[in-house]
């Protein structure tokens, strides 16, 4: 007798006209779709009938249909996390701000062709520019993808650019990079954003927007395609967070001035409506949009885990590993091997890249200065960081490589570096102190001679931790013990080092030395009983949940 189990079979969900399938996956799981009938969307991404889509890294995401149709679930033996049919929407609301938007754009364009506008027409013919505001866990991030997408499907020829300035969420790029994309979100992230750190440098880089020829173009009177607009999606910092209401106010303004906004979209959040309605109001148009009722709320874990794929996936690929039963014919005949990349492994001489720091925390503390003495630099003042220093704190940092200085430029100021762009980023995987050299993991091979590079908070991080699904269907963990117990004491090293450092600073002179030796190992000993007491939870966590 065969002990082979019979196959999975695939499973199909009828949705009725204006309703959604909304799904969770996961870390470690994927699910493939397919829309067998009907019209479906996802984020405003219109799925093609009979092709097969993947969906991968924790994605949380909804299809929707306006008209009902028929999708078809990949056979698999393990289900989603969360999965149900909803008819409850704000989907009419959200279309019907689209077609507002939608004729902003066409009298805008009437004007540019030099038409008249219709009969008793007296609007005001600007491109719609639109900050889209929103607390935590609102939707707002999806709400801007769902708005882009709407404008490049109208079939006017639209590519309204879609300008995310939430360091913390890449979004088609990194975390940890503001960017202007024009075109066509994918449809496979569904990632939100969440409060940023710093927020009182966001007016410094708001205003370098304003100076980008990319966006400049969308100013330009003679210039056709700025008739499409852009949307903004800022930080859930801007609607709610620790800083002051004239704080945030402050930032929100920046943005307004920046990209000449004339119409705001506050998401789910009554008093910050209020609050626009109140400050621009008379200015510009205020609308308030509902919260979907499929909105996610995520812990910090799942940030995190974002962050990982997003630096990995920008090194290695985004390769979706397909459930079972899913081939390459089954996808259209679309190769998931081209998804791969192959990143690049570079030994540099220290000398060959400037590395920067930007922020009053990388400065020593104002206690270490002398006596009287004040502190004269700003928080956006770019420090030089030494690889050599043994606080430099470089080993796996994410390096954002920037663009080449003005070559005509005799003299140079370390300010400058806060006007260039990023075209790259970089990781340092290894330093070598004995030969001064860098080992820099970077996608393409180039040269990085004379090249200048920032160094944020973000750490590159291996999957050290991968949950597996056995056979018997109980959780497991694999971890490579050594490496992660290696990496949580590297990190121990250089933060205690760098207090080291600190606390000689404010000895004086003949005062008594620091039994640094004692305090090193105790605080070694202390880090290896938490690993052990967190490696133990987690696997008796995993047991439990199989």
């Amino acid at each position: 007798m065969s002990d082979n189990k019979p196959a999975a079979e695939p499973k199909k969900w009828e949705l009725e006209p204006e309703s959604e399938y909304r799904f969770e996956l996961d870390p470690g799981t994927s699910l493939a779709i397919k829309l067998v009938q009907g019209h479906a969307e996802i984020f405003g991404f219109e799925l093609a009938e009979g092709k097969v889509y993947l969906f991968g890294f924790e994605c949380k995401a909804a299809v929707y249909t306006w008209q009902g149709c028929t999708i078809e679930m990949s056979p698999r033996l393990s289900t989603p996390s969360t999965e149900y049919v909803s008819t409850e929407t704000p989907m009419r609301t959200y279309a019907n701000l689209h077609i507002a938007l939608e004729q902003m754009r066409v009298r805008t364009l009437r004007q540019i062709r030099g038409s008249p506008p219709p009969p008793g027409d007296t609007s005001k013919s600007d491109p719609p520019r639109v900050l889209v505001l929103g607390p935590d866990h609102s939707g707002k991030t999806s709400v801007c993808k769902l708005l882009t997408n709407y404008a490049v499907r109208a079939g006017q020829g639209w590519s309204p650019f879609l300008v995310n300035i939430d360091p913390s969420e890449g979004g088609v790029g990194n975390s940890g990079c503001s960017l202007r994309v024009p075109g066509v979100w994918s449809n496979t992230d569904g990632i939100a954003s969440k409060p940023s750190r710093n927020g009182s440098n966001y007016s410094t880089y708001v205003t370098s927007f304003k100076c980008s020829p990319s966006i400049g173009v969308l100013f330009s009177d003679r210039n056709v395609g700025r008739a499409s607009g852009l949307i903004v999606d800022t930080p859930s910092s801007f609607a709610s967070g620790p800083s002051s209401n004239d704080h945030r106010h402050r930032l929100i303004k920046a943005c307004i001035d920046a990209f000449r906004v004339n119409v705001i979209v506050v998401v789910g959040h009554e008093k910050l409506n209020v609050e626009m309605q109140r400050a621009y109001g008379s200015l510009l148009t205020v609308v308030k949009i509902p919260k979907s009722g499929g909105v996610v709320e995520v812990d910090p874990s799942y940030r995190e885990r974002v962050i990982s794929y997003q630096l990995h996936s920008y090194m290695y690929g985004q390769v979706i590993t397909p459930p079972s039963g899913i081939t390459n014919g089954s996808l259209g005949g679309e190769s998931l091997s081209d998804l791969v990349l192959s990143p690049s492994s570079t030994v540099i001489n220290f000398s060959d890249l400037q590395i920067y720091r930007i922020g009053s925390e990388t400065m020593a503390p104002s206690d270490a200065l002398p006596v009287g003495a004040t502190r004269t630099v700003s928080e956006m003042q770019p420090v030089a960081v030494d690889p050599a220093s043994p606080g430099s704190g470089l080993l796996n940092a994410v390096l954002a490589l920037m663009s080449p200085q003005n070559p005509d430029e005799n003299e140079r100021y370390d300010e400058e570096i806060l006007d260039l762009t990023v075209v790259g980023i970089l990781v340092v995987t290894h330093i070598d102190m004995a030969k001064r050299k860098l080992t820099v993991l970077a996608p393409n091979r180039g040269s990085l001679s004379g090249k200048s590079a920032i160094v944020g908070t973000f750490e590159w991080q291996d999957q050290q931790i991968e949950r597996k699904v056995d056979n018997q269907g109980a959780g497991t963990l694999d971890f490579d013990v050594q490496r992660l117990l290696e990496n949580n004491l590297n990190r121990y090293a250089r933060k205690h080092q760098e207090n080291s450092q600190q606390r000689r600073a404010l000895e004086p002179k003949a005062g008594m030395k620091m039994p640094a030796r004692e305090g090193f190992q105790q605080g070694i000993q202390e880090e290896r009983e938490r690993i052990a007491y967190a490696l133990k939870a987690s696997t008796l966590k995993g047991v439990d949940e199989g």
